[in-house]
């Protein structure tokens, strides 16, 4: 049997948790959700950026008013709260409204897309990304085992970006060692993680004839000081065109 994400990343009682990057955020967000609503945890999911309607489903709540999401957190419920609809896309709260949430209500878990990737499969953030709550307990930095191989054009969001970070053109492929290198970097994978926050790194999209690739890559971020934990997940965790 497949051990439940929840108990993998090894999340306790009461947890703020960013997840940032590219590659399967939402399909982690979604599934944390799912896990901890059913073990009858009180979960408020959110962004501090922008989602497709498709992503979650409709808001349940347009707010960022701790009272009004208080008044409707209740265990066994993940409750989805944003603050408005434009051009097609559910525009979340703010960091500090965020962070209000999880210290003023009963929600055991507050569940945060962080950032943006335009569905692409690893990605370096620009100068106002990520957008991480301060209250952070858990920060889970997410890219895809697809993107191994493959011209970093091809595959990174803000390719200019992973290129500098690694001193690679764009059109050279993206290595283990070059992938590594972005997801540990201060300007890249750990750019605005709380000092006090855990850091999870998540590698997605991992198939048996990948699984090797996988591993060298998790050998690398298990590695470096920060990191407290590095895991891959099957293709079913974040399939393609995950964001």
């Amino acid at each position: 049997m497949l051990t439940p994400l929840r108990e993998q990343l090894g999340l306790t009682n009461r947890e703020l948790v960013a997840i940032v990057g590219a590659g399967g955020k939402s399909t982690i967000l979604l599934t944390l959700a799912t896990e901890l609503a059913a073990q009858e945890q009180s979960v408020v999911v959110t962004t501090t950026t922008r989602m497709a309607p498709n992503q979650m489903g409709r808001p349940n709540i347009w707010t960022e008013d701790p009272a009004v999401v208080a008044a409707s957190v209740s265990p066994g419920v993940a409750l989805f709260v944003a603050r408005e609809e434009t051009d097609d896309k559910v525009i979340g709260l703010t960091p500090a409204a965020v962070d209000r949430i999880f210290s003023e209500t009963a929600a055991t878990h507050v569940l945060v897309e962080a950032d943006g990737a335009r569905r692409m499969l690893i990605k370096a953030p620009a100068p106002h990304e990520p957008v991480i709550p301060s209250c952070s307990t858990t920060v889970i930095v997410v890219a895809s085992i697809a993107a191994i191989g493959r011209p970093i054009a091809d595959v990174a969001h803000r390719s200019a970006l992973v290129g500098e970070l690694v001193g690679a053109h764009p059109d050279e492929p993206l290595t283990v060692q070059r992938a590594a290198t972005v997801l540990l970097h201060p300007n890249g994978g750990l750019k605005g993680i709380p000092p006090n926050a855990r850091v999870l790194m998540v590698v997605t999209q991992v198939a048996p004839e990948t699984i090797e690739t996988a591993d060298s890559l998790t050998a690398l971020l298990s590695s470096h000081p920060r990191i407290d934990l590095a895991i891959s997940s099957l293709a079913s965790l974040g399939g393609a065109g995950s964001k």
